[in-house]
């Protein structure tokens, strides 16, 4: 994605180097379980955009009332 012309002209070489948002494990596996790679591309460029989202804010907050190193149970995939 971050090499796509239009995300090169909406963002500078250095904005996309430099703006990444540090996730832990579990918020990087449910951000992309609900969002595409184009979706986060494109309406959620920063940390703040991810937390104005209601079912991130969700999450995080219920992720802050586990203990520490808690990891959540991923949903199940079928096998095709």
């Amino acid at each position: 994605m971050h090499n796509k012309a239009r995300y090169q002209k909406r963002y500078s070489r250095e904005e996309r180097l430099t703006a990444i948002v540090w996730l832990c494990y579990p918020c990087h596996k449910h951000i992309h379980r609900l969002y595409s790679e184009r979706e986060l591309a494109d309406r959620f460029a920063s940390l703040t955009a991810l937390m104005n989202d209601d079912d991130i804010r969700a999450f995080v907050d219920w992720l802050a009332t586990k203990p520490a190193g808690f990891k959540p149970k991923s949903p199940v995939r079928k096998r095709r």
